[in-house]
């Protein structure tokens, strides 16, 4: 993976410890609920400066193509590369401990409250919200690969096969991850 300092963009931040892991992500799970994955970066990338945007677009690839939550992947991916396991169960833990808790107060109230118009309109309010942070984290991300005519073409097939095609994610990635390596590899030449 290429640092920002190769790039020139801006100096990485020392390594982190595993109680600044801790914190930081403790920091996402408690800013956000659902749609964390814009506060990860923001995080990662703009505030910590811990991965360069190559190395976050990278390692959300990763996490993306393993199975689980994105963001659950990605603190223990930035965890491990950091402390190693410590680092790792620091990452998840400071991620999940309180929206476990928040999911489950919300659990009890939503099902005892659920009927209420009130309620509804609380949640549909904060479907929207959810799906602006994703549409803004998908612009910040599209942004560096509108120079990469190869990158735009892997992200274009992608879209068309889950959004218009309604493929299954598993069978599109692995067709277009190795298509991607392969488009990259050719290009780098």
């Amino acid at each position: 993976m290429t640092s920002i300092a190769d790039t020139g963009e801006q100096d990485l931040a020392p390594i982190p410890s595993t109680r600044q892991i801790f914190a930081g992500f403790l920091g996402i799970g408690l800013m956000g609920f659902g749609g964390v994955l814009p506060l990860a970066r923001r995080m990662l990338v703009e505030d910590r400066h811990w991965l360069s945007p190559q190395e976050f677009s990278d390692l959300l690839g990763l996490c993306q193509f393993l199975p689980g939550g994105n963001v659950i992947n990605m603190s223990v991916a930035v965890g491990m590369k950091f402390r190693g396991w410590r680092g790792a169960l620091a990452g998840i833990l400071g991620l999940t401990a309180v929206p476990t808790a928040f999911v489950i107060v919300l659990g009890v109230l939503y099902d005892r409250y659920s009927g209420d118009p009130h309620v509804q309109h609380v949640f549909a309010g904060l479907a929207a919200a959810a799906a602006g942070l994703l549409i803004g984290m998908a612009w910040k991300m599209l942004k560096p690969l509108l120079k990469k005519p190869a990158a735009l073409l892997v992200v274009v097939l992608l879209f068309a096969a889950i959004a218009v095609f309604r493929l299954p994610l598993i069978l599109v990635m692995l067709v277009l991850a190795p298509f991607s390596v392969l488009l990259s590899w050719r290009s780098g030449r």
